[in-house]
């Protein structure tokens, strides 16, 4: 065992001396040594109950002949970020979080490790550790909250942000806002769409590195406390057999969880931490991969912002196992890879069935023949640019028209809010990438103002920072290379045109190639917005978002 070498032999004594100031007994020592990841704080929804999972997990790993051992790391809300400067420190987290795995596994010598996590960067995080540390790991989710209601209708974290832009407009009243505010979020858990939380939740599910149920079990359930005892159990099994994160996370493997995030329409940022995250497990992820997966991947469901239903709907639906089955179908899932059950994916979903074929479609009747994500490439985006086609009105799926031109989120946000958009427009936002930003700050607030003002059906936006998994319209992210960076995006004008094609995969600034390149040679960088911490040694060592915005 890996933990022999901080607690075994006459030269240990000292170690096990401090072992035992903490009231551990030489039976607890002798057993394997079982690192707990425990994310869970008081300002996360997601995470506010991460302490109920927490022992649910030392409660199995427990029963199977283990010790386990939690210790914290640090999380993000990004709905609480979102519009002001701490969502620029976001995206940022998620590198924070693999290193402080990182640094407490091998510092304690741990022989396995159970990572309990539900939100947006942390998940992400996580399955980076797990891939660079190698030892057999599980991640478990605290699971999704329920959708809200209000007026017969369910409602989310989303409805709030639009509503927002409904008020603005003089569409609703602000009284109605505070009954939607106070009903949108009824339960802990990640916010109930499938936004990036429960997109990646998900994902760990379809890549293999969570048990069955682990992106979909709403975090009330009793289910979700059980699924927390199985993965304790699971860990010990996998330390038995030597089986470790590489051997789960293979090329095919990858290709699965594309596939699952095409049939589910999930977030945008799925390709920022996908690409990650194989970067760590020494698998070559490129952005051409996610559309050649998309061509030949239908889109199954339409999970809030694309549609009514929410996480709730698609667990009752039969969750992830039935997606993937029903994708097996048609031999678009490695049906081989193996997972932290210790048994194939085929086995995992040989008994899944769509139980509700409104939520889940069946694989011949799709709302899409394409996946719900594509990446846009052209003379604005050489390096690509990613939007969810599956939240895009058909009216927009083709768009051409004028630019207009702003360096900052807050600037977009206050010309929306302020009426100076108008139908044919196209918001471009800069300076706002991993580097630019810095930490490449999520675009729901413009976004949902956009839909919340009747926009989403005549306005396109298009930054190099990124959008929420909340977000819906003809939104385009991650504009690669980004403004600070030198990237076209940088010398684009107010008025110029720009024509987008969404169905061709193409992102158009109608200019002259010897116009582009005279603008980009007169082009200089502005100074950093933030030039101390943190944030300012991120920024000069992070990569662009067409290569996963990962720290080199």
């Amino acid at each position: 065992m890996k933990s022999d070498s901080a607690k075994s032999g006459i030269e240990r004594a000292p170690h096990r001396s401090l072992f035992k100031a903490m009231g551990y007994t030489d039976e607890e020592l002798r057993r394997p040594l079982v690192g707990v990841v425990n994310s869970a704080n008081d300002i996360i929804p997601g995470h506010v109950e991460l302490e109920r999972i927490v022992s649910a997990v030392k409660a199995g790993v427990r029963m199977a002949g283990g010790t386990p051992i939690a210790f914290g790391t640090i999380g993000i809300c990004d709905g609480i970020a979102m519009n002001h400067v701490g969502m620029k420190y976001s995206l940022a987290s998620r590198e924070l979080i693999a290193d402080s795995i990182e640094v407490m596994a091998i510092a304690h010598a741990f022989d396995a490790m159970v990572m309990v996590t539900n939100c947006d960067k942390i998940v992400p995080g996580m399955l980076m550790a797990a891939a660079r540390l190698n030892l057999p790991a599980i991640i478990v989710s605290g699971g999704p909250m329920l959708a809200g209601i209000h007026e017969g209708q369910k409602i989310d974290l989303v409805t709030v942000f639009e509503a927002v832009g409904a008020v603005r407009l003089g569409k609703m009243s602000e009284e109605e806002l505070t009954v939607i505010e106070n009903t949108a979020c009824p339960t802990c858990g990640s916010c109930a769409g499938m936004f990036t939380a429960n997109s990646m939740n998900c994902l760990t599910e379809a890549i293999g590195m969570g048990l069955p149920g682990n992106g979909t079990i709403p975090a009330v359930m009793a289910a979700r406390t059980r699924l927390a005892k199985e993965a304790g159990q699971n860990i010990m099994m996998l330390l038995k057999k030597k089986i470790t994160p590489k051997k789960i996370m293979t090329d095919n493997a990858f290709a699965n969880a594309m596939a699952v995030d095409m049939a589910l329409g999930c977030s945008t940022n799925t390709v920022l931490h996908l690409m990650a995250v194989a970067r760590e497990a020494g698998i070559r992820l490129d952005l051409d991969a996610f559309n050649r997966v998309s061509e030949k991947t239908p889109n199954l469901c339409k999970l809030s912002p694309a549609g009514k239903h929410h996480l709730e709907d698609l667990d009752l639906a039969g969750g992830v196992s039935a997606v993937m089955n029903e994708l097996s179908r048609k031999g678009l899932i490695h049906a081989d890879c193996l997972t932290v059950t210790g048994k194939s994916v085929k086995e995992n979903i040989g008994n899944a069935r769509i139980r509700d074929k409104s939520v889940i479609r069946p694989i011949e009747r799709p709302y899409l023949k394409k996946g719900g994500l594509a990446v846009l490439f052209g003379n604005l985006a050489p390096s690509g640019c990613v939007v969810k086609q599956s939240a895009v009105v058909k009216g927009m799926l083709r768009h051409e028209g004028p630019a207009r031109v702003f360096n900052s989120e807050e600037e977009a946000t206050t010309a929306i809010m302020g009426g100076k958009i108008r139908k044919g427009d196209i918001v471009v936002i800069r300076y706002e990438g991993p580097r630019g930003g810095p930490g490449m700050r999520e675009m729901l607030v413009p976004t949902s103002a956009i839909a919340g003002m009747g926009l989403d059906a005549d306005v396109a936006l298009i930054t190099d920072g990124r959008f929420s998994g909340g977000t819906r319209g003809a939104a385009m992210g991650h504009v690669s290379p980004e403004a600070m960076a030198g990237g076209p995006i940088a010398v684009v004008e107010e008025g110029d045109t720009i024509a987008i094609d969404i169905p061709k995969q193409r992102i158009t600034l109608k200019l002259p190639g010897k116009e582009i390149e005279t603008r980009l040679s007169k082009w200089r960088p502005p100074k950093p917005k933030i030039a101390k911490g943190y944030l300012a040694r991120y920024a000069r060592v992070v990569s662009s978002g067409g290569e996963g915005a990962v720290v080199k």
